[in-house]
């Protein structure tokens, strides 16, 4: 089992903080979506407030994460959330207003958007260093699982809360969510990092050396093409499930609640499954990861040719499964890779290649499904992802 990081006080005052944070985040996104579906019926709209969500990590993590290299990782995890929150307030004061319409609505996700992509790099690097340098990969698990309950438990309560309550109610409770995090972060000791002289070395060429060590490493540079080629069809295809839930089954803001819901706990599953499978082996891309990359890309067509909610439930909650735990193995095997001095700068790449490609992934499904149908081009996507990542497993097996 690979729940060996639970025995540090100083990471479960983490892990309970942020669980909260991620509630609000999560219960954000069914609501942000359902928002953009109920105001303008249009998936493309659907994928483009996603798209915003996520997009900015493909330009700014990579810088931001030469910061997290740089600066004290406590007082930037601090900021980040203290963003968060406000955005949050954001969101509250205008629903209540009468003042969240389409473009506002556009622009707090990009905000949102533009701290995450500062949130990537940050929280990678700093939940490490809450525990001894062996308990790494039990961390990667852990957060993974963490994040992914929040997923399962915050858009059913924003679902119902929305269906129940309203708009606003579930905005307050989001914004509450985020002081209980902010609190934790202040009672974490994080173990000091090797001094590399990164603060003395200019921006871009510090940049340019996460850049030529993601180059430089085979693993880690593998990683980065799975996930590259997973992260926009099938992680993607997750975030334009409103017009799935309502569009297609008619089952509205509660069905789509239970749909992501249903994402969820397949991704805790999948987290679970990775935790009691042995520890990952240094240097190593766990085999059966991989044929797990080529199941998910296969369910993608049958999401969109399913024509029965049990069975649409059963797919997304088998692709957040396999998703979930292809990206702890991916996210596991590089991070084993590095040192504490780089972590911030390789853990932002990352974050273009996993958040970033599943909103470049968001926003191109959703256009393509208003211009081709929501089935075809479900269909299309995974069996051209499925037939190109399986020719390059072949040509990377052919090379050995």
């Amino acid at each position: 089992m690979n729940f060996a990081a639970l025995k540090s006080a100083n990471f479960r005052i983490y892990l309970g903080g942020s669980f909260l944070g991620l509630l609000s985040l999560w219960m954000q996104r069914v609501t942000s979506g359902w928002l953009a579906w109920e105001m303008t019926g249009s998936t493309s709209f659907v994928g483009l407030v996603a798209m915003v969500q996520f997009a900015p990590s493909i330009v700014l993590s990579p810088l931001f994460g030469v910061w997290a290299d740089r600066l004290n990782l406590k007082r930037a995890a601090l900021a980040v959330q203290g963003v968060n929150l406000a955005i949050a307030l954001g969101f509250l004061a205008l629903a209540a207003l009468g003042g969240l319409t389409p473009l506002p609505l556009v622009l707090l996700s990009l905000f949102s958007g533009i701290t995450a992509a500062a949130n990537h790099p940050v929280r990678m690097s700093l939940t490490p260093r809450l525990v001894r340098r062996e308990r790494i990969g039990s961390v990667v698990n852990l957060v993974a699982i963490n994040f992914n309950v929040g997923r399962m438990v915050g858009p059913a309560l924003g679902g119902a809360l929305i269906a129940k309550a309203g708009i606003v109610p579930a905005l307050a409770v989001q914004a509450a969510l985020y002081l209980p995090y902010v609190l934790a972060l202040t009672r974490l000791t994080l173990r000091p990092r090797r001094d590399a002289g990164l603060d003395h070395a200019p921006f871009f060429r510090a940049l340019a050396g996460g850049l030529r060590h993601v180059w430089q490493t085979p693993l880690i540079w593998r990683a980065m093409v799975i996930v590259a080629v997973l992260s926009p069809v099938a992680r993607g295809t997750l975030e334009i499930l409103p017009p799935l839930a309502d569009g297609v089954f008619g089952r509205g803001a509660g069905g789509l609640g239970t749909m992501l819901s249903t994402a969820g706990i397949g991704a805790v599953l999948g987290g679970l499954t990775k935790g009691l499978l042995p520890p990952q082996t240094p240097g190593r891309m766990p085999w059966l990861s991989l044929v797990f990359v080529l199941i998910g890309l296969a369910l993608v067509p049958l999401l969109g040719v399913v024509r029965v909610w049990e069975q649409a439930l059963a797919i997304v909650g088998g692709l957040a499964f396999v998703t979930t735990l292809v990206a702890i193995s991916m996210q596991t095997a590089i991070q084993l890779e590095l040192d504490d001095d780089m972590r911030g700068r390789v853990m932002s790449l990352w974050a273009v290649v996993a958040a970033g490609g599943s909103a470049l992934g968001a926003g191109i499904l959703g256009l393509l499904a208003d211009a081709f149908g929501y089935g075809a081009t479900l269909l299309g996507a995974g069996s051209a992802a499925g037939a190109g990542l399986g020719l390059y497993f072949a040509f990377i097996a052919a090379r050995r």
